[in-house]
């Protein structure tokens, strides 16, 4: 085959991948037409003039214009092969291409180390069985390369020696100096013949698309058929990702030499024709240069385009070396951080202790032993303690044993206990205990686990790169133009140029095609118009393409070349500057040349620089046409802040309108001045920019346009920081792409550009630049820092600053608060936690001023991790103060840290740079557990759908992804492939219709399946202990709801556990959800570390992505609607339907005690935990209850005070849910009892301990404003929790009110109304499958298992007086079969709602009638018993002989099987007859006149009395409960002027009251002499009160500070009058 026709093949083969971009074969014929034109054309005419030259000398070719080259072979060259790292590539020779940056570590640009080999990674092979997901769902699975291979022979010699002494112990990378800089060094071009590495001159490859060959390049079309409008077209679908194109080919000339034209003509461009290859050459190496086109630059016109590695941007490639460093700290062979398993999560400290003396019941299984060994241990035991006990009963020889080599897993679950840990320090033993589960582990040895979740020596050798780690399905790879789009851009511009120059006629149509050219070039260029752009059009005459005023208006100077060739001249320079910005700006792929940094700039300090700070701002670019129809004065406010505080007054521009040159722009071309000098700026300031227009008003009266033009609208912003990551004062030109103005985007605002969205308005600014670079350095601490006790103060100041402190939150702090808290700050040193007030109080953060903080920032007392979640905020940019707050934070656990991961990841939105303190922290933790990078992954990846942070969230991920290794790597790709199927499927059985949901879920599911057959095991994103291997099909379903959640079935991986359900959601936002819960379990952890176990059940969920999640299944729970319709749709009217599910449940007494006793702790919980928060929506469907008596909440869609509304109405009318059937539980029926006040004061208890944290909710809720949640979005948000947790009053204050709110709950009718209203609404939702149950039956029965019943009949009625007075039937049943007979007891109410269940199922003529429920006289008595058992004969009679299809159903059957409180020996009693026994709130037996339950105090000569609770009080002489109140004196008092009294209550004998009563002016020396006289009355008519008892109570023993609560006995009785 002939180099020619290999040369075509070649071409074809390239054009053809640039048409599968979208480009038609007409297109790229055009396209390629004008180059084939112009070359031609030149080399005819350098053909011409070649003579003399070709008899200087054999070795200059026809194509350069002076440069010398090799001798041109006549064969076509292959391609330079890559280098071996084993043979260094020799440098350039002058070696001006080795550079390094300014600020990098000097030791890092050593000679040999700017080489960087091209590795080309293998795919990965599809999986056999044709199932095989291209592209990947998270990264690239590239081979890697050794560090040698990456850095260069001595680099990485050097580097290998540096981190080797890392190894052993991380040191932290200092975080007060900019980061070193790898060496940025692009890969030389071979110079001649003599490189060993270049093969021989005969292999046929393509050719250099740069030198015109007749036989290849025959021109197609002329260039008066290329049409502008469709090239533009084309070349705009360029700009899409493409492969990237191979080095180039030599042909003829020798590699490595430019090709230079004269310098009257326009550069040479790159090649026009690309052949692909895989894309990923540049995925391994830091720094790379692969040259393009070839040429020095002569005059402004001859340049190169260099592909260069994502990592030419100087931040990244610093944090590439900065994950280099921190990765070697964590070597592989670390077991201790690289286990390759998830290992079980441990409790706090107090949860220790709390459990250390409890008994623990643990069952040990192994492959070894037939059945499983049971242990009893102290929960102080040691696991490897239980393993080495195991073993006794398995090994014979202990001797050779070494109990490390063995591990308990926790079956089930694929986590693994800590040998080290003690078994009350487990969280998985915490919660076996806490729902009475049992707690099974599993031994194994440790050899034999599955570890390739865990790092290798390839995951170690492999360098930190951002290079295509992380594909992202949701948002695309950064859209710039590519380097195939713009040298056909530049291949066309070259020749209009050149057709300018050479033209002699036709001018005005060489100058139009010449524009079209320069507009293309431009329009690909972000459509930027620089003013040198404008400027050199401006010396061409006017165009079509460019109806612009200020143009050359005498043509005829164009006559002259040498006037056209200096237009060319400018106009190429300007093209070649604005090429050099768009790559700086953009971070192209390409660059124009290989700068070089060897020449450092002097270095001014910022704090000594006094000049003001200005810049100008030139023009608004990408203007949206219909702008210039709808506004008009457009005007930026510049504005300098730091934390979000304004430096200084606002500075605007002048109003200007919308411009057409080349495109829509605005241009100002004005310069901003701020009255602020250089070192008046913080180290963090920020530069914000608004565009606002006023808006044109529609057609209209005069008034009314008028009026409404004078409205202002921001039409976009965009905010940079003055100082980059290395402090260096930013100058020169810059492009700042703006983000849209809309709603709610001020709460935290993106550091960066917005270039993600193609169409964004894009701002051209141009700072100041200088011959010395102005960095601002951190400056050290003062030497002295005054610290004084809080006591000096006078009485004033320290109330004044105490009320400033009580505010928890610098959001709410007035400037006078800031004031006074900075002025007094060394008073407040002793308040650990008033740090984040100080310091934003904190008036000025110039240079000048830091030393003063960083003073009282070191001479501070440590603050605790939780206090230090207050200085991450955004109002707190500097560097110093947030390391310092991580460095704080280092000492919190792995689990802990698992608790506020999402506000860290919230967090890393409020730092200035890539690199941070934060970002270390968080990536070491992910390196050193499993668990910490599977949280964090997720929530990295949700957050990359924040448009104006997703920049940095994808480096971060891709961060993490480098530093976990490629098993991780794998299981999370694996993950995300499996919700991305989980979310289609649900999509798609939510869009269906109802009746068709239940086959496309199957339809759906079977890609599960097919998942599966590719992927053996998948963890789930919700834990991932949670290991699975298969979907089981039939046992998934969906529910029935607005949204229609997945219910699912997963098979276990640990054949020793069960299905693992969960729920996938598709359509909700679960952020909200994850929030709540998280604040609800950290709320409980704070309880139990007080001692208080509230008994909550915290589920776990997970938002995957925006509106879809996982959320853990409960089980043997029930929504409160499913338990109250049991009872009838009304059912939510009723008292008794959750104490008869739950007896239902419990039919022994220990058993229901045990459920009450969770009930009542855990609705206290759920009380408290609601009402802070704010939830809303709360139906009962959204409440749920397990059989053990647990209730929790489900579903946090409204909150913060978000109320559901209907209409203008709130359905959330009561403070929390607590209602009547919930307190028939709690009191053990319908009357109030001492259990209620038990409740009481657990929930005020419960109160006041979260409001000793009041700081820490607003900080988690605080870090979160800047999430995106609607709910949570502004201060008034945040306020809704300060102004609910009360920080400012007492914790008697906050116990009567919190009181109150009890009593307004229970007293609401509308919470009932909202349940029945949402039983209604439900009702279109049931199922015709759901077959109706019984409320008091626990399970369902069938004929085939009790057998058929041949009689039934009810022979007589027994008294009951539990729950309530009245009569029970005892039904004797006959079945076949059986000798004897059952009796069984049903109530008349249960055999109506047996009836009322049959009327669902079958019609009413199947069914024999009902007696009426209406009686005349007394329904009671005993007569009407009678009457009612003979019509229940009749009913029962018909009904066992009605059809066979209704006698023999389940319902009956269910019905007539005995009860556990029908099968007790000797006896038929009602199953709710026998009263729950008293255990912690046991009323006191053998006093007849009751007690009270006082907290009295003394403190600042006032005595401080609440009345509490009184229990036992006697009915009154009628049979009726009293009215009970509380009458107070402080004795001696003569004149009967003490007399305080509380409330009365309604018709109870054991009110509560939490009332405080207050005596003022009480000297402490007559304390003693003091009694309380305390009297119960009940209140009666007509003033007449009756004494209940009295109690006189002295004050003796009562000492300052104390707070004595007790119970105080009642005594006698009588009666008196109101006074």
């Amino acid at each position: 085959m002939s180099a020619a026709q290999t040369q075509k093949e070649s071409g074809e083969a390239g054009w053809g991948c640039l048409e599968a971009l979208g480009l038609s074969q007409r297109e790229l014929v055009l396209a390629e037409a004008l180059q084939m034109e112009y070359d031609a054309l030149s080399r005819l005419r350098q053909d011409k003039g070649s003579t003399s030259g070709n008899q200087a000398g054999p070795h200059l070719t026809a194509n350069n214009s002076g440069s010398k080259t090799a001798p041109v072979s006549t064969a076509t060259s292959i391609e330079r092969p890559r280098p071996t790292p084993s043979r260094p590539v020799p440098g350039p020779p002058a070696g001006n291409l080795l550079r390094g940056l300014s600020g990098s570590d000097p030791s890092l640009n050593q000679p040999g180390g700017s080489q960087s080999p091209q590795l080309t990674p293998a795919r990965a092979t599809p999986p056999r069985g044709g199932y095989f997901k291209e592209p990947l769902y998270i990264l690239d699975s590239p081979e890697v390369c050794k560090p040698g291979e990456y850095y260069g022979s001595s680099y990485g010699n050097s580097l290998g020696s540096q981190l080797g002494s890392l190894s052993k112990g991380f040191l932290p990378l200092p975080d007060d100096c900019p980061p070193a800089i790898p060496p940025r060094n692009p890969i030389p071009a071979p110079c001649g013949p003599e490189n060993p590495f270049l093969p021989s001159r005969g292999s046929s490859v393509s050719r250099d698309v740069n030198l015109f060959t007749p036989e290849a390049d025959q021109p197609k079309v002329t260039s008066g058929d290329l049409n502008y409008d469709n090239l533009n077209d084309s070349l705009s679908k360029l700009n899409e990702d493409t492969p990237i194109p191979r080095g180039r080919r030599a042909n003829g000339d020798q590699p490595g030499k430019p090709v230079a034209r004269s310098k009257t003509l326009p550069p040479q461009v790159p090649p026009r024709t690309y052949i692909a290859v895989p894309k990923s050459n540049k995925n391994q190496r830091r720094v790379s240069a692969d040259p393009v086109s070839l040429g020095s630059r002569m005059n402004g016109f001859c340049y190169e385009l260099f592909q260069v590695s994502e990592e030419r941007d100087e931040e990244v490639a610093a944090f590439c070396h900065m994950l280099d460093v921190l990765r070697s700290a964590y070597p592989c062979s670390e077991r201790l951080k690289n286990a390759g398993f998830v290992w079980s999560p441990s409790v706090g400290h107090e949860e220790l202790h709390q459990g250390l003396g409890v008994s623990v019941k643990v069952s040990v299984i192994s492959e070894q032993l037939r059945e499983p060994i049971t242990f009893t241990c102290d929960g102080s035991s040691t696991v490897d303690l239980l393993i080495y006990q195991t073993l006794c009963y398995t090994q014979d020889d202990l001797d050779c044993i070494d109990v490390d080599d063995y591990l308990l897993k926790v079956c089930g679950q694929t986590e693994f206990l800590n040998n080290c840990q003690t078994l009350a320090g487990l969280e998985y033993v915490q919660q076996c205990l806490k729902f009475d589960w049992d707690i099974r582990l599993f031994l194994t040895k440790r050899s034999s686990i599955n570890t390739e979740l865990a790092r290798t020596e390839e995951d170690d050798e492999t360098p930190s790169t951002m290079n295509h780690c992380i594909l992202l399905q949701e948002r695309p790879i950064k859209q710039t133009v590519t380097r195939e789009a713009l040298t056909l851009l530049l291949d066309t511009f070259h020749n209009e140029a050149e057709s300018f120059l050479l033209s002699e006629v036709e001018l005005p149509l060489h100058v139009e095609r010449l524009v079209q050219s320069v507009k293309a070039l431009c329009s690909s260029l972000a459509a930027v118009e620089t003013p040198e752009v404008t400027t050199a059009l401006n010396q061409l005459p006017p165009c079509p393409c460019r109806l612009q005023p200020k143009v050359l208006k005498d043509a005829s100077i164009l006559s002259v070349r040498k006037n056209r060739e200096k237009v060319v001249e400018k106009l190429t320079a300007a093209i070649l500057d604005l090429v050099e910005l768009y790559c700086s700006t953009f971070n192209a792929n390409f660059h124009t040349m290989p700068q070089s940094h060897s020449c450092t700039a002097p270095i001014q300090e910022a704090g000594l620089v006094t000049n003001i700070l200005s810049f100008n701002i030139y023009a608004a670019h990408r203007i949206p046409i219909t702008w210039a129809a709808s506004y008009e004065g457009f005007f930026l406010s510049c504005s300098l802040t730091h934390g979000g505080l304004e430096l200084c007054a606002p500075q605007n521009t002048s109003k200007q309108s919308v411009s057409k040159y080349l495109f829509h722009l605005v241009v100002w071309d004005q310069r901003v001045c701020f009255p602020v000098q250089i070192n008046q700026l913080p180290r963090e300031s920020q530069l914000t920019v608004t565009l606002y227009a006023n808006a044109l008003p529609p057609p209209g009266g005069v008034e009314e346009k008028g009026r409404q033009r004078r409205s202002i609208e921001a039409l976009g912003w965009v905010t940079m920081p003055l100082f980059n990551f290395r402090h260096i004062l930013t100058c020169g030109r810059k492009l700042l792409g703006l983000w849209p103005s809309t709603p709610g985007s001020g709460n935290a605002r993106s550091s960066s550009p917005n270039f993600s969205q193609p169409d964004s308005v894009i701002l051209q600014v141009d700072f100041p630049t200088s011959s010395f670079e102005v960095r601002f350095s951190t400056p050290a601490p003062a030497d002295f820092c005054p610290k004084y006790e809080f006591s000096r103060l006078d009485t004033i100041s320290q109330i004044q600053l105490q009320d400033v402190l009580q505010k928890k939150s610098f959001f709410w702090l007035t400037a006078e608060d800031k004031r006074l808290l900075w002025e007094k700050r060394a008073f407040c040193q002793a308040e650990s936690g008033a740090l984040p007030l100080v310091l934003g109080s904190a008036p000025r953060w110039e240079w000048a001023c830091l030393p003063d903080i960083y003073a009282l920032l070191r001479q501070w007392a440590c603050l605790s991790h939780l206090d230090a979640l207050g200085l991450l905020y955004a109002s707190f940019p500097d560097q110093e103060l947030r390391r310092t707050a991580v460095q704080w934070m280092d000492s919190i656990s792995d689990p802990e840290l698992l608790d506020f991961l999402p506000q860290l990841a919230q967090a890393l939105k409020y730092e200035c740079y890539l690199d941070s303190s934060l970002v270390r922290f968080l990536l070491r933790r992910a390196i050193g557990d499993i668990r910490i990078a599977h949280y964090l992954f997720w929530l990295l990846k949700d957050a990359l759908q924040d448009h104006q942070f997703s920049g940095r969230y994808q480096h971060l991920l891709a961060a993490l992804l480098c530093c976990v290794g490629r098993g991780l790597r794998e299981e999370f790709d694996r993950q995300s492939w499996l919700v991305s199927i989980l979310a289609r499927v649900a999509q798609k059985v939510r869009d269906t219709t109802p009746s068709s949901r239940q086959a496309v879920l199957r339809e759906g599911l079977d890609e599960v399946k097919q998942f599966f057959s590719v992927n053996t095991t998948c963890r789930l994103p919700l834990n991932p202990a949670l290991l699975v291997k298969a979907i089981n099909i039939q046992s998934c379903s969906f529910f029935n709801s607005n949204a229609v959640p997945l219910k699912l079935s997963f098979q276990n991986v640990d054949p020793r556990g069960d299905n693992i359900n969960v729920i996938f959601k598709s359509g909700d936002d679960l952020r909200q959800d994850m929030l709540t819960l998280q604040i609800i379990r950290i709320m409980n952890k704070i309880w139990i570390q007080e001692g208080l176990d509230m008994r909550m059940v915290i589920f776990k969920c997970f938002s995957t992505g925006r509106g879809r999640g996982m959320v853990e299944m409960i089980p043997h729970a029930e929504t409160l609607r499913k338990i109250q319709v049991e009872h009838g749709v009304t059912g939510s009217f009723k008292d008794r339907p959750l104490a008869d599910w739950l007896q239902k449940h419990n039919p022994t007494d220990d058993q229901y005690e045990k459920a009450v006793e969770n009930f009542i702790y855990s609705c206290a919980g759920c009380c408290v935990a609601t009402y802070i928060l704010g939830i809303c929506d709360r139906h009962n469907d959204n409440i749920m209850l397990r059989t053990s008596g647990h209730m929790f909440h489900i579903d946090f869609g409204k909150f913060l005070g978000h109320a559901q509304m209907f209409g203008n109405i709130k359905r959330d009318r009561a403070p929390f849910v607590f209602t009547s059937d919930m307190a028939y539980v709690i009191n053990g029926g319908d009357k109030p009892s001492s259990r209620f006040h038990d409740f009481v004061d657990l929930c005020c208890e419960a109160y006041n301990l979260i409001r000793k944290h009041t700081h820490l909710f607003l900080n988690l809720l605080g870090l979160m404003l800047s999430c995106g949640i609607p709910e949570l979005s502004d201060l008034e948000d945040l306020k809704y929790v300060h102004d609910a947790l009360r920080p400012h009053e007492s914790e008697a204050d906050a116990t009567m009110y919190f009181t109150r709110l009890i009593e307004s709950s229970l007293g609401s009718v509308a919470t009932k109304l909202n349940f029945f209203i949402h039983n209604l609404a439900q009702m279109k939702f049931a199922s015709s499958e759901e077959r109706p149950v019984l409320s008091f039956a626990p399970r369902i029965h069938t004929m085939k298992s009790d057998g058929l019943i041949r009689n039934l009949y009810v022979c007589r009625h027994v008294r009951t007086f539990s729950p309530s007075k009245g009569y029970a039937f005892v039904v004797k049943v006959e079945r076949e079969g059986q000798q004897g007979s059952t009796l069984v007891q049903r109530s008349f109410e249960e055999f109506q709602e047996l009836h009322s269940k049959l009327r669902l199922i079958f019609p009413s003529s199947q069914l024999p009638s009902f007696p009426s429920r209406f009686m005349i006289g007394r329904s009671r008595g005993e007569a009407m018993a009678d009457r009612r058992k003979d019509e229940l004969n009749g009913y029962v009679w018909h009904l066992v002989h009605a059809t066979p299809e209704v006698a023999q159903c389940d319902l009956i059957y269910t019905f007539f099987h005995p009860l556990p409180r029908d099968e007790r020996p000797g006896t038929v009693v009602n199953a709710l007859q026998s009263k729950p026994a008293e255990i912690s709130w046991a009323p006191v037996s053998g006093r007849e006149l009751g007690e009270v339950k006082l907290s009295i105090s003394y403190k600042g000569d006032k005595l401080f009395i609440m009345v509490m609770h009184i229990r036992g009080l006697q009915p009154l002489q009628d049979g009726t409960d009293p009215d009970p109140y509380v009458k107070l004196y402080l004795l001696p008092d003569p004149q009967k002027t003490s007399k305080r009294k509380t409330k009365a209550a309604r018709r109870t004998c054991n009110p509560t009251y939490n009332e405080l009563l207050v005596y003022e002016r009480i000297p402490q020396g007559d304390l003693e002499q003091r009694v309380i006289h305390l009297r119960v009355l009940s209140e009666g008519a007509f003033w007449e009160n009756t004494l209940l008892g009295e109690t006189f109570i002295p004050l003796k023993k009562l000492h300052p500070g104390q707070h004595w609560v007790d119970w105080h006995q009642l005594g006698t009785r009588g009666s008196e009058s109101s006074r």
